[in-house]
């Protein structure tokens, strides 16, 4: 059902009209300068793609110096490029770009400047909460430079689950557009299978399904009508007081957008916050413990929806003490420090920070270690802001209520006063003060007797206390001596 029209949207489409004729010859003019051979050479698709950099201090097999580790960073490239030997991972020049590393890896061994788990989560909620709907591609689908809402990526295989879950539980208008055949004809031949992976299993997790748009004359690009009205009510109000906002209305919608996400980076960081005081901050050994990009999405999201917990199948490792020789290889496989051994031969392992990805239990030489399942409650970390608003709202509540009843005996005060006046004259409103006074006298005198019950009544209960010890112990004193 389509939202209903008032005086306001009228503003706004007269304001589009404007602009649109405000100018008329300037797009005409545009196109005759313009050299018929650049809008070919302004698509270049290579500025949406990077060589993705490789850091061995996260990756598992580096860690290990055993390439068996963990493979999904070589099983998941199409073109062979990553070769790990020893403690080193080299790309070569073969590579792609896709990115398809950089969403395997679960320990973000792999980045580029853009494609990120962050990063890609921060673009694609923009879009979703300015547009009506938000399209993730490849630039091989689109063929041209991209819209606002359109998020181009080297490949759609690129976005991990943890960016899709995410996404799905706060914005439900995301699409992919892919036209028929992309994939089939696309070199990058594990791409199809990868995106296909990630986006089921955000959609079971999320329990929300992505869009899919294979036609570019469907594609949606218009805003949302409450980011336009935000966008025209901000520039009137900033048109007196801050030029740039006057000039360009669209920077006071997108500030609303920009505080959005800003919001979630807060959340990640008190989340973490929260974390260090509730498991420490560092392991015994002083190792700085750490939180994954995608791990921060997950844990963030179930703050915001806990209930969504019981969707997850977490993984960490259990410890067997009979077999462990305290040989340390688990604490220096793990990437994020949440496996910690003390000087005493105790091994704590925090599942917050663990990502579940075996390592620890694949190096062990005595299998001291395997995984098992966890509760996923333990995935949902409170929210300490949102908790002490929360007590704020209650006592904000307690003290309403309690100025709502003495304002209303004031007022039935007033009340008894002006009809005392109004029928006894000066004497009326002696009798009234009286009983007003009375009444008071009454309440004190209540709660004192109430206080002096529960007094009496607590002595009561000592008397017949001390009085049972008496008897219980005196029927033994005359067996004793009937003994004699």
């Amino acid at each position: 059902m389509a939202d209903k029209r008032d005086m306001l949207d009228d503003f706004i489409d007269i304001q589009k009209d404007w602009k649109a004729v405000s100018n008329p010859l300037g797009n005409l003019v545009g196109a005759l300068a313009q050299d018929p051979g650049e809008q070919e050479k302004a698509w270049d698709p290579s500025k949406y793609k990077w060589k993705p950099r490789a850091n061995s201090t996260n990756c598992l097999s580096c860690l290990s110096k055993d390439p068996t580790t963990c493979t999904r960073c070589v099983d998941v490239c199409p073109v062979n490029a990553i070769q790990i030997e020893g403690s080193n991972i080299r790309v070569s020049d073969a590579c792609r770009k896709c990115g398809l590393c950089i969403a395997a890896c679960p320990t973000d061994a792999f980045s580029d400047m853009h494609h990120s788990a962050r990063q890609t989560y921060d673009a694609i909620a923009k879009a979703a909460a300015s547009h009506e709907r938000c399209y993730v591609t490849c630039t091989r689908a689109l063929g041209r430079p991209p819209e606002e809402n359109e998020i181009l990526l080297p490949c759609v295989g690129c976005v991990p689950t943890e960016v899709w879950f995410s996404i799905l539980v706060d914005y439900p208008n995301v699409s992919v557009y892919l036209p028929y055949g992309i994939c089939d004809k696309c070199r990058t031949t594990t791409g199809e299978l990868a995106l296909s992976e990630h986006i089921a299993e955000g959609e079971e997790l999320a329990g929300r399904g992505v869009g899919l748009e294979m036609e570019e004359a469907n594609l949606n690009h218009a805003k949302k009508r409450s980011y336009e009205r935000r966008e025209f009510m901000s520039s009137l109000v900033r048109s007196g007081q801050v030029a740039v906002s006057a000039a360009n209305p669209v920077l006071a919608g997108a500030q609303v957008v920009a505080k959005r996400i800003q919001d979630h980076s807060r959340q990640i960081t008190e989340l973490q916050n929260s974390l260090e005081k509730i498991c420490g901050a560092n392991t015994t050994q002083k190792r700085k413990r750490t939180i994954v990009q995608k791990r921060q999405l997950i844990l963030s999201a179930l703050q915001a929806h806990p209930a969504l917990a019981e969707r997850f199948s977490p993984t960490a490792p259990s410890f067997d003490p009979m077999r462990c020789t305290m040989c340390g290889e688990c604490v220096h496989v793990c990437p994020t420090h949440a496996i910690d051994l003390d000087a005493t031969g105790h091994v704590r392992v925090e599942s917050v920070y663990c990502v579940g990805c075996g390592a620890c239990a694949h190096v062990c030489p005595e299998q001291a270690l395997h995984m098992e399942a966890i509760d996923p409650e333990t995935l949902v970390i409170p929210d300490e802001s949102a908790e002490k608003a929360k007590r704020n709202l209650e006592k904000q509540k307690e003290e309403v209520a309690r100025l709502k009843e003495v304002g209303k005996q004031r007022l039935m005060e007033g009340l008894e006063l002006v009809e005392g006046l109004a029928t006894g004259g000066a004497s009326g409103v002696h009798r009234a003060l009286a009983s007003s006074t009375r009444k008071k006298g009454a309440a004190k005198k209540g709660d004192t007797s109430t206080k002096t019950s529960q007094k009496t009544a607590k002595r009561s209960s000592k008397t017949g206390t001390k009085a049972k010890k008496k008897a219980s112990v005196r029927p033994a004193r005359k067996s004793t001596q009937n003994e004699k």
